[in-house]
C-alpha cells in the first residue's frame, strides 16, 4: 500500500497528488495491474487451430459478399 502524507500544512493538494502519482509509477503497481487486465486462459493447440480455421472461413465469406456488393 502506498501512502503519501503532507510535508507541512502549507503543501498544496496538487503537489501531494503529484508525489503520490510519482510513487505509484515508480512502484510498478499500475503497470502490473494493466498487464493482468486482459488475462486469458491458455487454450489447447487443437482448439486454437479450429478457431483460426473458423475465422478464416468467416473472413472469406465476408470478402466474397463485399465483392458481390451484398454487404
Amino acid at each position: 500500500m502506498i501512502e503519501v502524507t503532507r510535508k507541512d500544512a502549507k503543501e498544496s493538494t496538487e503537489n501531494l497528488l503529484r508525489r503520490f502519482n510519482r510513487k505509484v509509477q515508480q512502484s510498478g503497481v499500475l503497470a502490473e495491474v494493466k498487464q493482468n487486465q486482459y488475462f486469458q486462459k491458455e487454450i489447447s493447440k487443437k482448439e486454437r487451430r479450429t478457431k483460426a480455421i473458423i475465422r478464416q472461413e468467416r473472413k472469406a465469406v465476408k470478402l466474397k459478399k463485399i465483392k458481390l456488393g451484398q454487404r
